[in-house]
């Protein structure tokens, strides 16, 4: 669980992660292009890739390959661990 607290502690890698959510199946090069426009985040692919191997290393991003072209899916069965470990209810807010 503390890869998954590790991989979104950072920013990009929470973008990542939205633009994933809001289109699942994109490869390394629609991920950069998208947080240029949408987002104005100007990193190197290399550092994207980086940024999505530590997702895909704490389980919430999975990759499939389709001959050279690495297409990354959003996975969200370890968000679902951190909410049934601490679950919230009505009667717990004030």
């Amino acid at each position: 669980m503390a890869d998954v607290f590790r991989a979104l502690d950072d920013e990009t890698r929470r973008l990542l992660l939205d633009e994933l959510v809001a289109r699942d199946g994109q490869t390394l090069f629609e991920l950069c292009t998208v947080l240029v426009t949408r987002h104005g985040l100007s990193s190197t692919r290399q550092a994207i890739s980086q940024h999505l191997g530590v997702l895909e290393e704490a389980g919430l991003v999975v990759t499939e390959r389709r001959g050279r072209t690495k297409i990354h899916h959003f996975r969200g069965e370890p968000l679902a661990a951190i909410t049934r470990r601490w679950p919230t209810s009505e009667e717990d807010t004030p």
